[in-house]
């Protein structure tokens, strides 16, 4: 990419945050399918040696620690983007300057929706906390253990459709405060 206008600092700035992007985005996935690989060897395991149905929480743990990994390096790869975007693609007024792929980025999934792909996997996320159960059906859970498992698996899916809310909010919000961020850097220095 060309950057006639931006001095030494700010282009290797530039490429190291369009590397911890790149870096952070393979990570996210990395972390997902190794996640959920070792969660569905726990969920078989416990399925094979726990004879309680609460057994199951162990697992759903490890899947909710995944979900939270995946999440984390989700916001801060948008994190980081919107920063590009303001301080790199935007000029002093706001306005977009040549440099701008993370505005093009940001605006793909306005003019194609449903063509993005689900950053976060939560249909997976889902689908795995439903299977989680499968030990407890072998186990041969009671009336009163279903209902802990129930309300727990179902509080994990609804901090999926929380998270999803967030990350669909999280472009706008931190566009924002990017932008008020400059503009007071601007006024103050």
């Amino acid at each position: 990419m060309d950057m006639p206008s931006l001095t030494a600092r700010e282009r290797e700035e530039y490429r190291a945050l369009r590397a911890t992007i790149r870096e952070r985005g393979t990570a996210r996935v990395w972390i997902f399918v190794v996640g959920l690989a070792l969660w569905a060897a726990l969920v078989v395991a416990v399925a094979a040696l726990a004879s309680l149905p609460v057994a199951t929480l162990l697992p759903l743990l490890f899947l909710t620690g995944v979900f939270e990994a995946v999440f984390a390096l989700h916001t801060g790869v948008e994190r980081v983007g919107r920063y590009v975007q303001v301080f790199y693609e935007e000029n002093r007024d706001g306005e977009s300057s040549t440099r701008t792929w993370e505005q093009v980025a940001m605006n793909f999934g306005r003019v194609s929706p449903g063509r993005g792909v689900d950053a976060l996997f939560v249909h997976i996320f889902v689908l795995a906390t439903v299977v989680n159960l499968v030990p407890a059906v072998l186990a041969g859970a009671v009336v009163e253990e279903w209902a802990v498992l129930g309300v727990v698996h179902a509080l994990f899916i609804g901090r999926l459709v929380v998270a999803r809310r967030l990350a669909a909010k999280q472009r706008a919000l931190d566009l924002d405060a990017f932008r008020k961020l400059k503009e007071s850097s601007v006024v103050n220095g």
